[in-house]
């Protein structure tokens, strides 16, 4: 039995809670708020017997083996860091942290201590996603030309105008930040190493916050295929998520127009000469919580207590969070010179 502690009332408890509790080999024991009141009132309401107004006091308690963190990124790696300085299994969020530098100290902290680590990029566990990930493997597109991402979304932060972490760049959140990270991660399981990148930030007219709710990507791979993104989180009533793949003998779409995140996708393959055909995708009877985040979760946090308990290390891990982070780095760069970005010559800050 893994003892759990959670740290953050937010996604902590609406997605890492259920996740967590999924597997019967997990036990959550404590979590932790900024601020008395709310940690004691999320405690109650999912049952965990500790509560704690800061995260140095669920990690000194002794009575945890892992932690769950869903705090901002410009706070996750000093969480991480003493976590694992403890002795004890982390499951972070993207991305990792504010900048590359911290980023790696933390990717590296981890492999030395030889303990568990996983981020939570839950993309790749939607099932859609992995059926047409295994069409591209199998070579159903034959070469493939290139891929474009369309994500057209109004964050509930960005609907509501609100002042926090998640709308300020300076703290981890912003469009770049929190949606794109997840397509960064995605692309390259989907297609392999991205190699050079150009990018364009922007923010809403006349909007103060320091808050990109606007980016255009350009890309290159390294098997030779271009690529393309699109993504607004200030789009009232937007087309959705939209990942398209060409290749030289036929298309495949994954399509999301809803609301919900993770659920909500077909996927449809055109093999040339054929038209479009939808591809069964298998049904997720396990899938039984509101929150449509809950089900991918869960599965990265299988495997995260499957490396806890002796079986092959979780992916994603640090290692992939931290070449998001070089990702992301590469498209600040290039938004701030306006010039195309080769991840071959990156300079890194130390």
């Amino acid at each position: 039995m893994t003892r759990l502690g959670v740290i953050g009332c937010g996604y902590g408890a609406q997605v890492l809670v259920p996740a967590f509790r999924a597997d019967s080999r997990a036990r959550i024991v404590g979590i932790s708020a900024r601020g008395l009141a709310r940690a004691q009132a999320t405690a109650q309401t999912h049952g965990i017997p500790r509560f704690f107004d800061d995260w140095r006091g669920l990690l000194e308690s002794g009575e945890i083996d892992a932690v769950a963190i869903a705090a901002p990124p410009d706070a996750q790696p000093d969480i991480a860091l003493a976590a694992f300085a403890r002795g004890l299994h982390v499951f972070a969020e993207k991305p990792l942290a504010l900048d590359f530098g911290a980023a790696k100290a933390l990717a590296e902290a981890a492999t030395e201590s030889g303990l568990a680590h996983a981020v939570d990029f839950n993309f790749r566990e939607i099932a859609a996603l992995r059926a047409a990930r295994d069409l591209l493997q199998s070579g159903a597109l034959g070469g493939l030309r290139h891929v474009a991402v369309v994500w057209q979304v109004e964050s509930y932060a960005n609907k509501a105008r609100l002042e926090g972490w998640k709308t300020n760049q300076g703290a981890g959140g912003g469009a770049l930040s929190n949606f794109v990270s997840h397509a960064l991660d995605y692309l390259e399981w989907f297609i392999g190493p991205i190699t050079g990148m150009s990018a364009r930030l922007a923010g809403m007219p006349g909007d103060a916050r320091p808050n990109d709710t606007f980016v255009s990507l350009t890309f290159a791979f390294a098997n030779g295929a271009a690529g393309s993104l699109v993504m607004s989180a200030a789009a009232y009533r937007g087309s959705g998520h939209k990942i398209e793949f060409y290749g030289e003998d036929g298309t495949l779409v994954l399509d999301n127009p809803g609301p919900d995140y993770m659920r909500g996708f077909s996927l449809s393959i055109a093999r040339r000469p054929g038209d479009f055909a939808p591809v069964p995708v298998a049904a997720q009877p396990e899938d039984i919580w509101e929150d449509g985040r809950v089900l991918p979760s869960s599965r990265i946090v299988r495997g995260f207590l499957d490396w806890i308990n002796g079986g092959p290390q979780a992916t994603p891990n640090f290692a992939a969070g931290l070449r998001v982070q070089e990702l992301l780095e590469a498209a600040r760069q290039s938004h701030a010179t306006g010039a195309w970005v080769d991840l071959h010559t990156l300079e890194m800050n130390k």
